[in-house]
C-alpha cells in the first residue's frame, strides 16, 4: 500500500496533469476571463503544510522555481498563467481536504506575526477553574477557545486542535492537554471512534514530512470502560485480549471497523482501511487492564484524569504519542523520524510511486548468522537444538555485568570509609549519537582489513590486549578478558584498535572473518536528538538545568523527582522509551506458542536489526570503559608508562560496574570525593563529568565500605543495589 504522502501527491499530479488537450483549452480560455481566484498567501502556505508538501514538490510538479512557491506563499508576487491555473486548482483541492478553521481569519496581514510558542502543560493538578465547566458551557465554546489559540499560534496544527490526546472519564467527559474538557456522548466503541475522528479535534502532525500523522490516543478510566462495556479485568491474562464473540468486539465489526492482529487489549487500534489518503484509526488505552507498566509509569494511572492527561500530553509532544510500551514507543518513534519511503516519481511512466527515503531502514533482511538470537530459523538450520553457541559462534555484545575479585583490593582502597555509585545519564542514548550503522544486508568476507568505519561483526582474536588485572576487559559484558577469537561488532573492534595505537600496547587487528554492510548511515542520529532534548527538557522542568555548578547540579537531584512527581513520571517514561527501543531491534518470539525455529511476526520489520542493537550497546560499553580508564589515569600522579597498562597502587578503578553505573571506593560520600579534578577545577579530560546532558553522570548511591565488601565476597554487584533498590530497573 502507498504511504500517506505517495496517495497524496500522486493525486494531486493527477489533478494537475491532464492532458495536453485539456490543459490548452482550460488555459485558452481562463486568459479570456477573470483571473482564477486563489487564497491569501498565509492560507497557501497552510494548505500545503497540512498536506505535507514540501515547496520542491510543489515547484517540481508545476515547473517552476521553489523560490517562486515561496514568493507566492509570502505574497511577493503571484503566479501567472498558465502555472496560475495549476496552482488555483492544486489549492481548492487541498481546501477541500484540508478546509480551514471557521474561526480563521481570511484578512492579509501586512507582515506575518512572530512565531507564538504554546507553552507545555505544567504536569500538576489544574486549578478547578482550568477543567471544570460552568453550567451551560458546551464542549463547542471550549473547541472554539483551542482553535482560536491554534489560530493565533503556528506551532499548532489547524487538525488537531485539541492536542494529541484525551482521557475519557466515566462521566462522559474528555479531559485534554491544557485544561481543556470535552463532552463526549459516545457509550460505545463504535461511538467512540466515530466521535473522535469526526468532533474531537484530537491527534499529531507528523514528525517527518515522508510519515505519517499520529493517530489520536483516548485513554479510557475505570469508570469510562463500564460505561462503555468493557469488562473491569481481562479474563485472557496470556493472550490479554478480549474473546472473539465478546459483544464490544461484535459491535466493531458490526459497524465495518477493524481490529488490529492483537485484538482488543490494554492497547486497541481500531481503524478502517485508509481511504483517498486519509487515515481512519484511533488508538485506545485502557487503564485497569494495565495499558500504563508500573515499571516506566509509575502511579500514573492512579491519578485524577485531568492530572492524568497532562503527563500523557507532556510525553505525547515531547516524545511520541503513546501506543503502547515504552519499548514500541522507542521503535515507533524510529520509524516516524526515518519512515522508510517516500514519493518519488517514477520517469518512465511519469507517476508517483513508493521509493526509500535515503538513510532509512527500507526492507527487512535477514541477520549475519553469529547476530541472530538462538531462536532465529538460521541458527536452527546451523545447530542442532541446545547447542551452546561459542563466542566464535555468536555475538555477545551485552551491556556491563562486572565486579572485581576482593583479592585485588589494595590497602589504599581498603582504608577508605564509602563506596560512591555514579551513573551514566541516559547511557544507550548516548551511544547512539553519530553512530553509523549499517542499512543493507550484511555481505560475508574472509580475512578482510578491519575499517572502524564499516559496520558489521567481526571474528577476531583479541586475547592479546593485556590490560591491569583490576580492570575489566572492555571487550566481553562480564568483564574478563578474552581467551581466543570471537565475534565483535564494530565499535569494540575499533577501541580494541585505539587502546593498541593510543598506549603503544603489543599486538594487531586482524579478523579472520567478518560480516560487513556496505550501506551505512547515522540512522538513529534523528531519534537521539528527539529524546535528547525531550529529555533535558523534563529535567529542566523538575529544576536540573544544562550549565549549572557540580554543586548545584548534586543538590538539585536529590530532590528533583519529588518537585513534581508527574513530571518525573514523563522522565521515567523517556528513559524507558530509550532502553526499550534499542531492545526492541531485537525483539525475540513473544508467547509459549512458538516453536523453535519458525519464524515470528517482529522479523518481518525493517527495524528488526539485532546488528544495530549490538553496535549501539558495544558503543556504551566502549565508552564506559574509556571513561574508567581515563578517571584510573587521571587520578595517579605519574603517568603510565606506553607499552602497558599497568596502573599505580593508588589508581581509582571502580570495584563494580552495572550497564551504566560504576561503584568506586571513596574517602568521602559524594561523587565529589571520586572524581578527579584538574589544578583549576574542571573535570579531568575524558573522564566521568557531573550534568544533566546525555552521556555525563549523577550520583547514584553511596554506601559504607563494609557493605561493599561484602557484596563482593558474596558474589553479589554492588552496583545492582547502591542506591537501595535494584539499579537495573531504574530505565536508563
Amino acid at each position: 500500500m502507498l504511504d500517506l504522502c505517495a496517495i497524496q501527491i500522486g493525486w494531486w499530479h493527477e489533478v494537475i496533469h491532464v492532458s495536453d488537450e485539456l490543459f490548452s483549452a482550460v488555459d485558452a480560455l481562463l486568459a479570456r476571463v477573470t483571473q482564477d481566484p486563489l487564497p491569501e498567501p498565509g492560507e497557501r502556505k497552510r494548505l500545503r503544510e497540512a498536506a505535507g508538501l514540501s515547496q520542491d514538490q510543489v515547484a517540481k510538479v508545476l515547473e517552476t522555481r521553489r523560490e517562486a512557491v515561496g514568493n507566492w506563499e509570502a505574497g511577493r508576487t503571484e503566479p501567472r498563467q498558465p502555472k496560475r491555473a495549476a496552482y488555483a486548482r492544486l489549492l481548492e483541492g487541498l481546501a477541500a481536504r484540508y478546509p480551514a478553521p471557521p474561526e480563521a481569519s481570511t484578512a492579509r496581514e501586512p507582515e506575518p506575526p512572530a512565531p507564538v510558542t504554546v507553552p507545555v502543560p505544567p504536569v500538576r493538578a489544574p486549578g478547578p477553574s482550568s477543567t471544570s465547566r460552568r453550567p451551560g458551557v458546551k464542549k463547542a465554546v471550549a473547541k472554539t477557545a483551542a482553535r482560536k489559540l491554534a489560530t493565533a499560534s503556528p506551532s499548532v496544527d489547524p487538525r488537531f486542535v485539541n492536542g494529541p490526546l484525551g482521557v475519557l472519564d466515566g462521566d462522559a467527559t474528555v479531559y485534554c492537554i491544557g485544561g481543556l474538557v470535552l463532552d463526549c456522548p459516545a457509550r460505545t466503541i463504535p461511538a467512540l471512534v466515530d466521535w473522535t475522528l469526526t468532533e474531537a479535534g484530537l491527534g499529531a502532525p507528523r514528525l517527518h514530512r515522508a510519515g505519517k500523522d499520529s493517530d489520536p490516543l483516548i485513554v479510557i478510566t475505570a469508570a469510562a470502560a463500564e460505561r462503555l462495556g468493557l469488562p473491569a479485568v481481562l479474563e485472557d491474562r496470556r493472550g490479554l485480549r478480549l474473546p472473539e464473540d465478546h459483544k464490544v468486539v461484535k459491535q466493531i465489526s458490526k459497524a465495518r471497523w477493524q481490529l488490529t492482529r492483537r485484538g482488543f487489549g490494554p492497547w486497541a487500534r481500531v481503524y478502517r482501511p485508509a481511504q483517498a489518503g486519509q487515515r481512519q484509526c484511533v488508538q485506545l488505552a485502557v487503564l485497569p487492564w494495565g495499558a500504563l507498566d508500573s515499571r516506566t509509569w509509575g502511579d500514573t494511572d492512579q491519578l485524577p484524569p485531568a492530572e492524568l492527561a497532562a503527563v500523557l500530553g507532556t510525553y505525547a509532544q515531547r516524545v511520541i504519542t503513546p501506543r503502547g510500551s515504552s519499548a514500541v514507543c522507542g521503535l515507533e518513534l524510529m520509524t516516524a523520524l526515518r519512515p522508510p519511503t517516500r514519493a518519488v516519481r517514477d520517469e518512465a511512466t511519469g507517476t508517483w510511486v513508493p521509493g526509500p527515503v535515503p538513510g532509512s531502514l527500507t526492507e527487512a533482511v535477514d541477520p549475519a548468522p553469529p547476530e541472530a538470537p538462538g531462536e532465529h530459523p538460521l541458527v536452527a538450520t546451523l545447530f542442532p537444538r541446545g547447542h551452546q553457541r561459542t563466542p566464535g559462534e555468536v555475538l555477545d555484545e551485552e551491556a556491563y555485568e562486572w565486579i572485581r575479585d576482593p583479592q585485588l583490593l589494595t590497602d589504599s582502597e581498603c582504608a577508605r570509609r564509602w563506596a560512591v555509585g555514579i551513573d551514566v545519564n541516559t547511557a544507550f542514548l548516548a551511544a547512539a549519537n553519530r553512530l553509523v550503522v549499517g542499512l543493507s544486508a550484511p555481505v560475508h568476507v574472509k580475512d578482510p582489513v578491519f575499517d572502524k568505519a564499516v559496520p558489521g561483526s567481526w571474528l577476531v582474536d583479541l586475547s592479546g590486549i593485556e590490560l591491569d588485572p583490576r580492570l575489566p576487559s572492555p571487550f566481553t559484558p562480564h568483564g574478563t578478558r578474552p581467551t581466543g577469537p570471537a565475534w565483535y561488532a564494530t565499535p569494540t573492534v575499533a577501541y580494541a584498535a585505539e587502546l593498541i595505537d593510543t598506549y603503544q600496547l603489543p599486538g594487531s587487528i586482524a579478523p579472520l572473518e567478518g560480516w560487513i554492510r556496505t550501506e551505512s548511515g547515522p540512522y538513529l542520529d534523528p531519534w537521539y536528538k528527539h529524546l535528547a532534548d525531550a529529555y533535558k527538557a523534563t529535567m529542566a522542568d523538575l529544576g536540573v538545568a544544562s550549565g549549572i555548578s557540580e554543586v548545584d547540579f548534586l543538590a538539585a537531584m536529590e530532590t528533583h523527582k519529588q518537585n513534581d512527581p508527574g513530571m518525573a513520571a514523563v522522565l521515567s517514561a523517556i528513559k524507558s522509551t530509550v532502553k526499550g527501543g534499542i531492545g526492541k531491534l531485537r525483539e525475540r518470539p513473544q508467547g509459549a506458542a512458538h516453536k523453535y525455529g519458525e519464524p515470528w511476526p517482529a522479523l518481518k520489520r525493517p527495524t528488526w536489526r539485532p546488528d544495530i542493537r549490538a553496535a549501539v550497546i558495544a558503543t556504551a560499553r566502549a565508552n564506559m570503559h574509556r571513561k574508567v580508564l581515563k578517571t584510573a589515569l587521571a587520578s595517579q600522579p605519574d603517568p603510565t608508562p606506553t607499552g602497558h597498562l599497568m596502573l599505580g597502587h593508588d589508581a581509582l578503578i571502580p570495584i563494580a560496574l552495572l550497564s551504566d553505573c560504576a561503584v568506586y571506593l571513596s574517602h568521602g560520600p559524594s561523587p565529589l570525593d571520586v572524581l578527579p579534578h584538574t589544578p583549576d577545577g574542571k573535570p579531568g579530560p575524558g573522564t566521568f563529568r557531573l550534568g544533566v546532558s546525555p552521556g555525563m553522570v549523577k550520583h547514584e548511591g553511596t554506601q559504607e565500605l563494609l557493605w561493599a565488601v561484602q557484596m563482593l565476597d558474596q558474589g553479589h554487584n554492588p552496583a545492582r543495589h547502591i542506591k537501595g533498590t535494584d539499579a537495573a530497573d531504574g530505565g536508563e
